[in-house]
């Protein structure tokens, strides 16, 4: 059995204080999160681990061009806004602690199989070399399971149900000569296609695949990344009824004890946010990812937490 409770790699330092004009709430969603868990006296279940060490200015030149991160860390336009965000030096120093999060998490987990870690973090998964995109600033995956081979050589695959498509993996692949042994090309950045029940299908027969990989010794961690921009109630109407989101986290975590019984060790696992929009109620957002660390830890960690997540319709 795994150890109870979600070992957590936040700082407040992760976290813008003031929103400004962004669209995206992404940067403020640690810490909502976290307070969120909080009302629902769900903190009990979060071991924070907070002395972390950010990243430095030349830890982003690993996944992306040294323009492009002296420009953005320099405030310098069009690329510092390039990811669609507004820029502030609070900003840019928050990104700093975003991306090592992710990092720490991995390296803990590996060398801690039995503790679950928790990345509360979004915002890497469409950054490319050359520049921010969609509300992404920086490549995280990359750089963290890159440094992560070149350190301990270890290779990861990220379960991406964010509710768009991942591409920040497959983009570097040519500028970072080894993420393909670090993220091996076909299990190790999933993101299935399609809508509902062929969605869920989808999902299913990527984890077989995932399987075969790990127990064969091919992959070391696992790192999930459940946004919650796949439901369809989202400002970005995704792929999945509620019903349907949560049957993807139980999927999820009865794939990995599943996997955990037939290795007879725990899998190094990670979790991650990504993506989630509502401006209308964004506690919907954060029921949805509440329920995804519950079931996690209703599964995996031996609870019987009780939560209900609500998620309210989306104004036509």
């Amino acid at each position: 059995m795994r150890k109870a409770q979600l070992y957590t790699f936040y700082t407040p330092h992760m976290v813008l204080d003031k929103n400004g004009k962004n669209v995206s709430r992404s940067p403020q969603k640690p810490k909502l999160l976290l307070n969120f868990l909080e009302r629902h006296t769900l903190s009990s279940y979060i071991n924070l681990q907070s002395n972390f060490p950010p990243f430095a200015q030349e830890d982003f030149y690993l996944a992306h061009t040294e323009h492009y991160v002296d420009s953005f860390f320099a405030g310098k336009k069009p690329l510092a806004i390039s990811n669609n965000l507004d820029w502030s030096p609070q900003f840019a120093e928050s990104i700093r602690y975003t991306n090592a999060s992710l990092y720490h998490a991995i390296r803990h987990a590996v060398t801690h199989p039995d503790e679950i870690c928790f990345s509360p973090v979004s915002g890497f998964h469409h950054a490319i070399p050359q520049a921010g995109v969609g509300y992404c600033t920086f490549s995280g995956q990359v750089i963290a399971s890159v440094r992560l081979f070149r350190e301990l050589g270890l290779r990861g695959a990220y379960i991406d149900l964010d509710g768009h498509f991942g591409n920040s993996i497959e983009d570097s692949r040519s500028f970072v000569s080894d993420l393909s042994l670090a993220v091996p090309r076909g299990i190790g950045n999933i993101n299935p296609g399609d809508k509902h029940q062929k969605y869920m299908s989808n999902l299913r027969r990527e984890l077989g695949l995932l399987r075969d990989a790990i127990l064969e010794k091919r992959i070391d961690y696992v790192v999930f990344c459940h946004g919650a921009d796949s439901h369809e109630d989202d400002d970005t109407r995704g792929q999945c009824t509620t019903e349907e989101w949560l049957e993807c986290s139980s999927l999820f975590y009865e794939f990995v004890q599943k996997i955990d019984q037939k290795r007879q060790k725990p899998l190094p696992l990670v979790l991650c946010l990504f993506g989630g929009y509502r401006k209308d109620d964004y506690n919907s957002v954060l029921s949805l990812h509440t329920s995804d660390l519950v079931t996690c830890l209703n599964t995996l960690c031996g609870q019987q937490i009780l939560f209900e997540p609500v998620v309210k319709p989306r104004k036509k």
